[in-house]
Order: C-alpha cells, then structure tokens, then sequence
C-alpha cells in the first residue's frame, strides 16, 4: 500500500460560542421572534463547534461531513458577526498541528494549504503558528500536489494504461516530489519523516518512468535503451531501499524491475546484442500533470444549511447603523430649527409683553394669559418639580462615571500585567499586545468621557439659568390672589379698548399662535417618518460587492424628507414676517399707550412673569432629557463594562493557557549546556593493564557479576590493590559527594553462590596506597 503524508487535525481550547453571540443578538435585535430565532441558532452553531473539534473524530466519512458543515457555517456566519473587532470577546485558540504525532495515515487536498496562504492568513490579527505560517502552508500545498499526481499514476497503473502514458505521469510526479523536497529543506518544524518520505517518492517516481519508458522503448525494438532503463531504475531502488526503507515499501517494486532487467539482459545477450548506452544519453522522458491546486469553493458540505440565513451581513448591518445615524442628525437638525423659532418667538413677545399688556388695559388685574400661564407651571410641578430632577443629576452623573473608570480600570490591570509577562518572557509572550487590541475600547471610553463633560457643561447652563427665573416661577405658583398682590397697580387705559391698533395686534399674535401649532404637527410628522433600507443595501452588496452607504442614504433621505424640510424652510419665514408686523404695530401701540412709572413697573414685572413661564418649559424639557439621557447612557456603559470584562476574561483565560504552555516549555529545557561524559563512567569493562587505577569514591557491585569464588583469597586483587573486588564500579559524587565513600554487595545472598558473602553486607573499604593520588581534588 503507498505511504502518503497527511496533517494531523489542529487542536484548539474549548470556546464557548453561546454567551458572547448572544449578548450581541439581544443588543442588536429587539425582543422578538426573529432575536429568539437567532439565539437558538446560536445554541445549534455551539453544539456543531462542539461535535466538529470537542470529540475524536474517526476515519470516515460522516466525520469530514462534520467538519465541512463547520466550516461551512463559519464562513457562512462570519460576515454577520463583528468577529475581527472587540464587541464579541471571542479568542480562537490553535495549537501547531506538529507538536506532537506523525504526519502518516491520510490524505488531503492541495488546494485547501493554498487557500490557508492565500486568504486566510491575511485575515489574522496575530502571529499564525509555524504550522500555518506562508512558507509552511506553500510546502504542504506542494506535497499534496505531488501526492495527488501520485494517485493517477496508480489508477493509470492499475487501469493498464499505456506504458508511454504512465511513464510520463510518473515522471511528473517525481518532478513534483523534487521540488517539495528542495521546499521542506529549510523547515525544522515539520515532522522528521517527511523529509525521508519526499526523498524517497522522488526516487521510486523517476524508477517508475523509467520502467514504464524502459517498456516504450522495447516495443521500438531499442533493446539496449530498455537495459540502460532499467539499470537506472534498479539503482534508483537500490538507493532507497539502502537509505529509506524504514519510511516506505520498496520491495514490491524493485521486484518488478528486477525481473524485467534481468529477462531484458537475457533477450539481448542470446539474440539482439544491442548496444546500451549511457544514462546521460538517454532522451527526457516526457511529462504530463493531471493536477493543479483548486480553489475552495464554499459551501464544501451538500448539505449545509445557514443557520443564519435571515440573518443580514454585517456590513448590511454597519451600513443601517450609519444609515441610521444620518437619518437621525437630519430629524434632529429640522426639529432643532423648529425649536429654536418657538423659542425665538417667545422671547421677541415676552420683551414686548405680549399678550399679557392686550389683555392690562385695565390696570389691575392679572392679565388672563399669564394666569394661564401660572396655572401650566402648578400644573407641571411648580418648583419642587425641577428642584428634585436638579438635585437627581449629579448621582446620575457620578453612577455613569464610576461605571466608565471601573470599566477602564479592567483595561488597564489587564494591559499592565500583559506588559510585565511580556518584558519577563520577551519573544515568547507571542500574543497581540494588550495596548494594540484594546485601542478600539479606549476610543470608546474616550468617546464617554468627552460625552459626560460636555452633559457636565450643560447641566451647569441649565442650573444658571433656573437660578436666574426662580423667583419669578416661585410667584408663578401662587394663588390668583398673591399674584395678582405681587403685581404693581397702573392708571386704566380703557382709552385704547378697542382701538385699531389693539385688534391688529391680536390679529397678529394669533396668527403667531397658528404658526407655532403648524409647527408642532410638522416636527411630530417629522419624527414619524420610518423607512428600512435592508433590502437596497443588499442588493447593492449583491450587485457591486459593496454598498456606497452615503450615496443610498443621501438619495433616500432626500425622498422622504424632501417636503419636510421645504415646510420647515416656509414655517420660519411665516414667523419672520409676522414677527417683523408685531414689532411694527407694538411700537405704534406704545406710543398710544399712556406711559408712567407705575405703568412701566408693572409691565417689567409681567414681561418677568411672561419670561419665567417661557424658561421653566425649557428647564424642565431640559432636565428630563438630562435624566433621559443619563439613564440611557448607564445602559450603554453597562454593555460597554461587560464588553470590557468579557474580553479581559478571554485574554486572562488565554494568558493562563500561554503561561502553561511556557511552564512545560521550560520544563522541558535542559538546566545546562550537554557535556561529555568521561569515558572511565560509560566503560563498564575492566580497566586495561598497566598504571593504577584510584578507587571511585562511590562504587556498587553490579548485580549481574558473581561473588567472588569461596577458594583463594577472601577477596581477589584489582590492579595490584589487595581486597578490591574485581566489578564494575560507578561514581556518583552528585550524590554521595567526594569524601562519602560506600560500597556495597546487590548480589542475591548465598543461594546458588557457594562462598558468596553474605546478601547486602559491606566489603570493607581498602585503604588506598600511601604513593597513590586520589582522582579527584579534595573539596
């Protein structure tokens, strides 16, 4: 059977799918049928991650189908999911599929090395492993071109094919071989067998074709190059039969070359005599590649279904969100002017006091606009209303900050103890800096942090602002009776009762009022429109292979907000010429107007009264939508804090496994540089006659050597040194040390040795002759 090289499946660490996807769901999708579709998408993806890489797969198909819907999934599901960025936390760990195992009992595709290279590697944000690094990957796509060729080789032999054929097939596969081997020479991360394997698949390759051409050329009757053929195929053979044969099985083929060469050397020698020529004058064989590198075309599984298939591409998902925006600042640009002229309204009538100085001819009474305007500010709370959202502020504020430091905080622990281990392991502390990953999250906090100065800024404006009218919205809220006291008395102008003047100025004011109205319906009609620009945006992406967001957005915008905006454009103008009439005819008014001190007194204090109505309206919109927005913006920290603690327990999760991973590594280092051991330590031979040898300082009686026989001396001389014994002796002075001397008998008692000493007694420990010096120095 032909030996051909596999790669062992990439082991990863458990990842758990279901948390960090789920989160994004239920923030980006609201409570519905179609998050609850999604998230129990999510819980199959988890389990098909599991069942693919969280068992043992076995040789056979079904488990490959597992693995194809994997992947299928995964690249299914990747646009869809902000993976490369920071919102998900997710850390996909590989190990190098070399680390450990053999390279042998399988086959792949060249094709699938070339995609790795070729697209995956480029959208990595680390450091890939050796396994997957370019070169790496370029190797292996060229050993698994090679094998392939190698199989039509075997299916053209096994279909019996034409020689000239085959012969060419194989000499492409044995020019395939040549170049993976040269590739694989600079590699020390692959397997040692590889190297070996490629080496001998050249040679037995070019064999081949040489027995295959060997044939061509004796059914051309060139009987010597047949001979010179095959001469050359047996030493190819022989050549890997002698280096290689641990790596492959070569018996079968050199079989088959032996017996054409000989049969050919015997047909020649009795009957043709034909002349063999050299090797190196031989022409080329020819060759013929049926093998190329495939791209991977997705979906690789049949039957794959998109768990996700309702689901929109992320960057459909990024262009709503943009696009959303847009609409957003257009909604609020068109109200804000429509805002800012009832304002401006306001304060142009309130200096003119209007309508309240129509409504005071008589001089003493409370003009019936500013009771209503009391009786609005009663109604809406008075006072302690805005006292008690001021006084809420500051602890939504403090809340809001306390979550966004505690949320960098995490970032910055993390960061620093990135930086030690990195400074302590150097290179080995392969993974992305914590700075460079979490640098998009800074932006972000950043971002808060600008946000809640600038709410600062305006919660003071507001402040001041209350503070400037609150004794006048205090006066607002009390009885008719106390108002009407609190107002300075004039002389009667009953003279201008009915006047031209006085009914054009209400004229006015009430087609003030009519604009104001028109304006509210138009800013509640502004806020209402809703449109979903999912379905272009996918056809665009489908179209062109991108979406021009701005282009799309702009062109819709402008359709359905196009009249909007020309009746904001027309409302403001209305108000500018009314504006413009009142101030004309309240001149003309004024100076009919008996004028005195009282008179002009009591109308300071209405425009006043007038003013405080107009401005606690605005504090108190103000302040809910100061505590609106402190509310909504904890919420959003909230998610920014967990996103925060989520990818800091992924990276002190992968910080744990890379410091195990150190750990053994150091481990498994030698604690010093090798060293040769003295020869007298690895000699268990007898010393060889001549000089003395000094004792050992430690030295045990083998327990493989006999005792000494019970005839002679109690102990037989060793090297001239009465009561040695004559075995083989070991020094450990790392144990014992240089002055401990020990001997001992290991041998097994008497039984079987007549004379043996008696089991683990100690010889005694000779003393050593006064001329002689010891081996070692004395410490």
């Amino acid at each position: 059977m032909a030996t051909f090289i596999s790669v062992p499946l990439k082991k990863t660490s458990e990842v758990d799918l279901l948390k960090p996807l789920s989160k994004f769901i239920t923030s980006a999708y609201p409570a519905g049928e179609e998050q609850a579709e999604y998230l129990r998408a999510v819980d199959e993806l988890n389990k098909l991650r599991k069942s693919a890489l969280g068992r043992p797969l076995d040789k056979h198909e079904s488990s490959l189908e597992i693995l194809l819907r994997y992947y299928d999934q995964l690249c299914a599901v990747e646009p869809k999911f902000p993976f490369p960025e920071v919102m998900l936390c997710l850390t996909f760990t590989w190990k190098d599929a070399f680390d450990k195992g053999s390279l042998f009992g399988g086959s792949m595709a060249s094709g699938a090395f070339a995609h790795i290279k070729d697209t995956v590697l480029s959208s990595l944000n680390h450091e890939p492993t050796m396994d997957i690094s370019p070169e790496t990957v370029g190797t292996l796509s060229q050993i698994m071109l090679s094998q392939a060729q190698e199989v039509f080789v075997l299916k053209a032999t096994a279909d019996k094919m034409k020689d000239a054929i085959i012969a060419k097939l194989a000499n492409q596969a044995a020019d395939f071989y040549g170049d993976a081997f040269k590739q694989c020479q600079l590699k020390e991360n692959l397997p040692k067998e590889v190297l070996p394997v490629l080496a001998a698949k050249h040679c037995m390759m070019q064999a081949n074709a040489e027995l295959h051409q060997s044939a061509v050329a004796n059914q051309k009757k060139r009987f010597g190059e047949e001979i010179a053929r095959l001469q050359h195929a047996t030493e190819l053979v022989k050549t890997v039969a002698s280096r290689y044969d641990e790596y492959v099985n070569i018996k079968d083929l050199s079989d088959k070359i032996s017996r054409a060469l000989t049969a050919a050397k015997k047909d020649n020698d009795f009957i043709y005599h034909d002349r063999v020529p050299e090797v190196k004058d031989l022409e080329h064989i020819g060759k013929a590649a049926l093998v190329k590198s495939t791209a991977i075309q997705v979906p690789l599984s049949q039957k794959f279904t998109d768990l996700f298939e309702k689901m929109v591409p992320m960057q459909v998902q990024q262009s709503l969100s943009i696009a959303s925006s847009r609409k957003a600042d257009l909604v609020n640009r068109l109200v804000g002017k429509l805002r800012e002229a009832t304002n401006l309204c306001n304060g142009v009538l309130a200096s003119l006091n209007l309508p309240a100085a129509l409504e005071d001819l008589s001089g003493d009474s409370v003009p019936q606009s500013i009771l209503e305007k009391s009786r609005a500010v009663v109604q809406q709370g008075g006072l302690h209303s805005i006292e008690q959202l001021i006084k809420d502020l500051p602890e939504l504020l403090q809340r809001n900050r306390e979550i966004l430091d505690e949320s960098l905080k995490m970032l910055d622990d993390e960061e620093t103890t990135d930086n030690e281990l990195r400074a302590k392991f150097s290179q080995r502390w392969n993974r992305t800096p914590s700075g460079d990953l979490y640098k998009p999250l800074r932006a972000e906090g950043s971002n808060f942090r600008n946000v809640l100065d600038k709410a600062v800024q305006a919660d003071q404006v507001v402040r001041e602002r209350y503070n400037t009218h609150c004794e006048m919205i205090a006066l607002l809220c009390k009885p008719e009776s106390e108002l009407c006291a609190a107002i300075p008395s004039a002389n009667p102008a009953n003279t201008l009762q009915g006047s031209e003047v006085v009914n054009v100025l209400k004229a006015q004011l009430q087609q003030l009022d009519e604009v104001k109205r028109n304006r509210e319906v138009l800013e509640e009609e502004i806020k209402a429109v809703t449109f979903d620009m999912t379905t272009k945006f996918l056809t665009a992406l489908a179209q062109d292979g991108a979406i021009n967001e701005e282009a799309l957005s702009t062109t819709e915008l402008d359709t359905r907000y196009g009249a909007h905006t020309q009746r904001v454009k027309q409302n403001l103008c209305a108000q500018d010429d009314l504006l413009a009439q009142v101030q004309t005819s309240h001149q003309e008014f004024a100076t009919l107007k008996q004028s005195n001190a009282e008179a002009n007194n009591r109308e300071e204090v209405l425009k006043k009264l007038a003013s405080a109505h107009d401005s606690y309206v605005e504090i108190s919109s103000n302040l809910k939508e100061g505590t609106k927005f402190y509310n909504d913006l904890t919420e959003i920290l909230l998610r920014f804090q967990n996103k925060c603690s989520d990818i800091v327990f992924a990276r002190k999760t992968e910080r744990d496994e890379l410091l195990k991973e150190l750990q053994q590594s150091i481990a498994r280092e030698p604690s010093a540089p090798s060293f040769n051991v003295p020869a007298y330590q690895s000699n268990t031979s007898s010393p060889a006659a001549g000089g003395p040898t000094p004792a050992p300082r430690t030295v045990f009686v083998s327990v493989h050597q006999a005792p000494p026989p019970a005839q002679g001396p109690p102990y037989p001389t060793y090297q001239g040194y009465p009561g040695f014994c004559q075995m083989p002796v070991a020094y450990n002075p790392y144990v014992y040390g240089y002055n401990m001397p020990f001997m001992a008998y290991q041998g097994q008692g008497q039984a079987g040795y007549p004379g043996a000493p008696p089991a683990q007694q100690p010889y005694p420990y000779p003393q050593q002759p006064p001329q002689q010096q010891p081996f070692y120095p004395q410490q």
